[in-house]
Parts: C-alpha cells; structure tokens; sequence
C-alpha cells in the first residue's frame, strides 16, 4: 500500500501544484470569475490520481479485492498530496508573486456588489468583508483554506472510488 500511496500521491502533488499554478505558469492574466472555475478544476483533475491509485492497489497488489474502508483510507492518503500540492502553489503565489491578492479581492467583491445592494448594504457588506480579509487574508490561512477544500474534494472521488471499485 505504501508504494502505490507515494507512488500516485507524488503525481497528484505534482498535477495538484502544477495544474493551480497553470495560468500563472503560461502568463495569463485570469480573471477572479474564470481563476475560481480553473482552480477547483485543477483540484479534481488532481484528484484523478486517486481513482487511479485505488484501482492499482485493487488490481495489482491486493488480488482484485478492496474494501470500501480500505478504498476511502487510500484515497485520503493520496489525497493529501494533491491538498499540499494545491497548499503549497497557493501560499507561493499569496505570499511572493502576488502578496497584494486579498486587497484585490476584496476590490473585486465589492465592486461586483455595487450593482446588486443599495448604497447602506454595500457599506455593512464592505465593513464585513475587509473585516474578514483581515483576519483571514494572511497568505498562511488562504493554503490552509485551499488545503482543506482539497481534502473535503477528496474524501468525495475517495467514496465514489470505494463505491465503484469495492469488490470482496
């Protein structure tokens, strides 16, 4: 189990830090609304990995038999090397390439939010969300926060891979 666990968690670090940190990489300036939608699917296609490595483990090394509980337990150690992967580009990219992100952010909100709340919703929404950049903005917390939504991600590809490829 240990070899398919480094095995296919290293290519999920290297899918999960790579695929991220693409649009940086081929010097695109992405915007909030399309960065989001190319991040989460950076994180499934990491994700992959873990399909793959419980179905390895399944057919190669364990005779053809994998238990759900076996499945889920794989797939969350792999897992956490797309999550760090993911962490890592994000802490990179929050702290040195582009360290004014949550200003830019923040500026983003509240501009998409001027068109939606009247001018008294706007100031308590604005007040909240600086308020919140604040205390959550640090390059550190945005990682964790990418960290744990891989994890989240990945414990669901690790049910619906124990549930597909389960077999006693």
């Amino acid at each position: 189990m240990k070899n398919t666990v480094i095995k296919f968690g290293l290519y999920a670090l290297i899918s999960g830090f790579v695929l991220f940190g693409l649009p940086f990489f081929l010097g695109m300036g992405v915007g909030f609304e399309y960065g989001e939608l190319i991040g989460y699917t950076a994180m499934i296609l990491s994700l992959l990995f873990v399909y793959f490595g419980v179905k390895h483990y399944r057919d190669s090394v364990n005779n053809g038999k994998l238990t759900l509980a076996k499945a889920i337990g794989l797939g969350m150690c792999i897992t956490l090397f797309s999550a760090l992967g993911v962490a890592v580009f994000d802490y990179i990219y929050t702290s040195q390439i582009n360290p004014d992100f949550a200003n830019e952010y923040l500026e983003y909100s509240i501009n998409k939010m001027q068109d939606t709340l009247s001018a008294e919703e706007l100031k308590v929404k604005t007040e909240e969300l600086a308020k919140q950049m604040q205390d959550y903005g640090s390059p550190g917390f945005m990682a964790f926060m990418m960290f744990s939504t891989v994890i989240i991600l990945g414990f669901m590809v690790s049910l619906i891979s124990g549930l597909i490829l389960q077999r006693k």
